[in-house]
Parts: structure tokens; sequence; C-alpha cells
């Protein structure tokens, strides 16, 4: 199966996605096979149908909004290089300094990009600010009907009230990065 996959990925493509996202190549090929298994159109690509046959996504109450992650805007399949980037995000933060290059871009998976992703999943109108309404929805999604609208509501007003600095009634990335527990949204993110 490993084999297989190595002899479809270009030697040269393969070490572009190990410098980009810091897998090692027996990583990439054991997700090249995944990639391939969940291409049900068997077209290189992998739709939001896809993705939805996933069993861990389809019970993490997050999971629609962690496979939109997968998709750029306006667009509705993903190929295995950009299937790579995202996965990317969820490799541990310590795997950095086996991979770190001073000169080269931030890796994916550093504090800071893992923490615009968590972002990106509370921004759900992608205004670069989460309101109290788009924390409502994602709380919504996180506890379903285990906690009533009233428990929802304060747990959004006093978040917002705690993290709001500039009075705007919504949280800015930079707010969100200084009241984020980080080790918190990992838990509930990547559990």
């Amino acid at each position: 199966m490993g084999s297989r996959a190595s002899t479809l990925l270009r030697d040269e493509e393969l070490e572009e996605i190990k410098k980009e996202t810091g897998f090692s190549h027996s990583q990439i090929t054991r997700l090249y096979s995944r990639f391939t298994s969940l291409d049900k159109g068997e077209n290189g690509t992998l739709s939001r149908e896809d993705f939805q046959r996933i069993p861990e996504l389809a019970i993490n109450p997050l999971g629609d909004r962690i496979i939109n992650a997968f998709f750029s805007e306006g667009e509705d399949q993903v190929n295995f290089r950009g299937f790579m980037r995202t996965l990317a995000h969820f490799r541990p933060i310590e795997d950095n300094e086996k991979s770190k290059d001073v000169n080269g871009p931030e890796p994916l998976n550093s504090r800071s990009n893992k923490l615009h992703f968590a972002f990106r999943l509370y921004d759900l109108d992608k205004d670069d600010k989460i309101s109290r309404d788009e924390l409502l929805q994602v709380l919504r999604m996180m506890v379903g009907v285990n906690i009533s609208d009233e428990q929802l509501g304060s747990i959004a007003d006093r978040t917002i009230q705690e993290a709001d600095q500039d009075g705007d009634s919504a949280i800015s990335f930079t707010e969100f990065v200084k009241v984020c527990p980080f080790d918190f949204f990992l838990l509930i993110l990547f559990y």
C-alpha cells in the first residue's frame, strides 16, 4: 500500500510536501493512501462529501467547520497538496524544532498558525472578528442541547466582555491570542 502511494507521488513532489508541511516521507505516503481511499470520484481531489464519510469528523461537533477549513474560498474540491497543508496544522508543535528553517516561512504547525486556524473556525463570516452571534453558533455546535440558550448567552457575553479590549463588542485575532488558553483550544479542536 505504501509503495503504491510512493510510486504515484513524484520524488520532487514528496520532497516539496515534506519541506512545506514537516511530515516525514512515510507519513506522506500513508496520508496519500488515505487520500486516495477517500477520493471516491478517483479524480485526484476530495469533495466535502468525501470528508463527511470520515467517522471522526462525523462525530466531532466542529466537524463541518474543520471540513470547511480544507477548502479555499469558492472551491468545492481540494487536491492532495491542499489536504496536506491543512493537516499540517494538526501536527504537534514540538515537531517544529526538527524542521525549523530560520530563513523559511513559519511552520504550518506553529503556535501562531494553530491559533489562526482556530480563530478562523470561530470567525464564521470571515470578517476577522468573532462576534457574539458567531461565538454562540460555535458554542451550540460544541455543546448541543446540553446547555440552555440562556447559559450559552451568558458564556458568550462573559467571553466577549473579558476578551474585547477595544470596545467593539467582538474579538479580534489579537484579542483572541491574548485571552486564548492555547492548550484548552487545542484540546477542543484536535481531540
